[in-house]
């Protein structure tokens, strides 16, 4: 039978909202799960579930009848997913979607490498359940970073506001990159594929674009020059150790990132041919589209 059920957890959130009215949209019968103390608001057709999620039985409970659970939890809780497929397994899920998303894993180096390793642990994990629970199955998404979302939090270092952009090196280095829609019409796509994408690494891009063409497009779009400042790349790795080596994690997280993700001659962008796009029939926006949607986002 095909996946009909699907329990969301961090339904509220960034990936986890658009997600939802994805699902809703595509005929999927969407639960929330949230915690017991959540006052987060869902659409009526959306059922919520109250659940102590520290807690396999309260889980296992609240998974009871979902064909497939997808874990939309921020980067910080991703070390905390084992409890939620001990219960997805007890409770006879038959698909796991985890809190991967970002970068796949196995292509990180360095600090970035060492901050995300909690990604790489659960995925054995949930491989190692995958395996003494045949009926138990997988998808791990990478859509490498969130473009609306790297544009509020200051990743690709346009400020609208303050009429500035930030442009590390040479500002040529193209970069993978996803909006959150993208993602969340990636896991629809997945869920209507339930065999072609079993127990496999999916990894999807929505575009590959230069920090340069997006401070370009953004000029262009509003009609606005942007006080450009330039930041070495090297020296943002630098201080993203040191960082790192303070204790100081999610600052150095930061500084890693855009140094791996921006800095020249990274070459991490992610190859066609490596991507599963056609195969999940998944049509993006442009980046000039992309940007226009978001400036009038954020002009109200």
């Amino acid at each position: 039978m095909a996946i009909q059920t699907v329990a969301v957890i961090g339904a509220s959130g960034n990936v986890g909202a658009p997600t939802v009215q994805a699902l809703l949209a595509a005929g999927f019968k969407v639960t929330a799960i949230s915690r017991t103390t959540s006052t987060a608001t869902f659409p009526p057709s959306v059922t919520v579930i109250k659940a102590d999620l520290s807690s396999i039985e309260s889980l296992t409970s609240a998974f009871k009848d979902q064909d497939a659970v997808i874990v939309t939890t921020a980067t910080s809780e991703v070390d905390k997913q084992t409890i939620l497929v001990d219960a997805a397994v007890a409770a006879g899920v038959k698909r796991f979607i985890p809190s991967e998303f970002g970068h796949a894993f196995p292509k990180l180096s360095g600090g970035l490498a060492a901050i995300l390793s909690a990604k790489a642990k659960v995925a054995e994990y949930i491989e190692e359940k995958a395996r003494a629970h045949q009926e138990f199955t997988w998808t791990t998404i990478a859509t490498s970073p969130f473009f609306d979302w790297g544009l509020d939090h200051g990743l690709w270092g346009i400020n609208l506001k303050e009429k500035t952009a930030r442009v590390i090196d040479s500002g040529d280095e193209l970069v993978s990159t996803s909006t959150l829609g993208f993602v969340a019409q990636t896991i629809v796509s997945v869920l209507q594929r339930e065999e072609e994408t079993k127990n496999k690494l999916i990894e999807v891009v929505e575009f590959n674009v230069s920090q340069n063409e997006v401070l370009r497009t953004f000029e262009e779009e509003t009609g606005s020059k942007l006080e450009v400042q330039v930041l070495s790349g090297k020296e943002l790795g630098r201080a993203g150790e040191e960082k790192l080596a303070k204790g100081d994690v999610w600052a150095a997280f930061f500084d890693l990132l855009l140094a791996w993700s921006f800095a020249d001659g990274g070459n991490h962008a992610v190859k066609e041919d490596e991507l599963a796009n056609t195969q999940l029939g998944l049509k993006g926006q442009s980046v000039r589209e992309a940007i226009r949607k978001y400036i009038k986002t954020c002009s109200g």
